[in-house]
């Protein structure tokens, strides 16, 4: 992909998540929300390279790490960051929080608080587009955790049976929660895995946005035509925690070595110095870009706070069980 526009978009949609992500970690670590917060800061190329793939009719199931796919699939920063508020004006009136955002109408049918719990749903979805004729496709995000879940594993079986129109994007991030993946997942990994079902896979550059697109786009278009569904596994790494406040409870799992060789393959500074390097955008361009990105998270922010909370008497409006 060589566009001018389209390279300065991918760029910026990753500095809108990072710099949402980074806002949510002060507010956090100053008291200021409530309830866990998993922050996708370093996966920001996963993400965005997957739903710069899709087009607006498609669908993505998301998990409890969610910012950063609903960001990318079209979610405004001033209703994501109500909802962490929670506030009226969120996308869940303020009750869903950071780990229940959807938007129906960007085609984002939910961050999951359940490991794999997404897997169903995207199965489901990819039916429904499937019996109503249509060439929309679902992408599934799970992390390596789910791998082992047995939920998937009936998703993925059944999306083969039928053919269904869903990419099952794994984001392997090494770590679930402070298990490695490579000691929790027997085997070659999630490609093997899903051949056994019938299901073609790859394993991709998470860290590398115009990888991730590439890979996802020949997947989409494969799955468009009625190939059915496709396995992909994006390496990649959270620069922070499993949940912001761990260091608190003394988790001290991963190398720092580990993390410093993961942090300078850093998917955003790798996309800027491409940019420059083609001539896309010069230093100053980039600056200006950066400083209207904090500017919209700040924008954010302040929209969130002014927002009203929900009044007790909803508490039980929008619940159907």
């Amino acid at each position: 992909m060589t566009d001018p526009a389209r390279l300065t978009a991918m760029l910026r949609r990753m500095l809108v998540i990072r710099a949402f992500e980074e806002r949510v970690a002060e507010l956090y670590a100053a008291g200021t929300l409530y309830g866990h917060v998993h922050l996708y800061v370093g996966q920001e190329a996963v993400a965005v390279g997957t739903c710069l793939a899709l087009r607006d009719d498609d669908y993505v199931t998301s998990t409890h790490r969610g910012h950063g796919h609903c960001l990318a699939k079209g979610a405004e920063p001033p209703r994501m960051m109500a909802e962490l508020f929670g506030r009226r004006t969120g996308y869940c009136k303020g009750k869903g929080g950071s780990m229940h955002i959807a938007d129906f109408s960007h085609g984002i049918l939910g961050a999951n608080g359940v490991v794999g719990g997404g897997a169903p749903a995207a199965a489901g979805a990819a039916l429904g587009v499937k019996l109503q004729g249509r060439d929309s496709v679902v992408v599934c995000f799970f992390g390596d955790g789910a791998m082992n879940q047995g939920v998937v594993h009936e998703a993925m079986n059944l999306a083969a049976i039928w053919a269904l129109p869903v990419i099952f994007v794994c984001e392997d991030n090494r770590y679930a929660i402070t298990t490695p993946s490579a000691y929790a997942a027997s085997g070659p990994g999630l490609v093997a895995r899903a051949a056994g079902y019938g299901i073609p896979g790859a394993v991709v550059d998470g860290m590398d946005v115009l990888a991730v697109e590439e890979a996802v786009g020949a997947a989409v278009e494969r799955a468009r035509r009625g190939g059915g569904p496709a396995a992909l596994v994006m390496e990649t790494y959270r620069f922070r925690g499993h949940t912001e406040g761990e260091e608190a409870l003394g988790w001290t799992y991963r190398p720092a070595d580990e993390i410093a060789v993961w942090k300078a393959k850093d998917p955003i500074a790798r996309l800027e110095r491409d940019l420059l390097a083609r001539g896309v955008l010069t230093p100053p361009a980039l600056e200006a870009l950066r400083r209207g990105v904090q500017a919209e998270i700040d924008d954010a922010v302040a929209f969130a706070k002014a927002s009203p909370e929900p009044d007790p008497s909803e508490a039980w409006s929008d619940v159907s069980a």
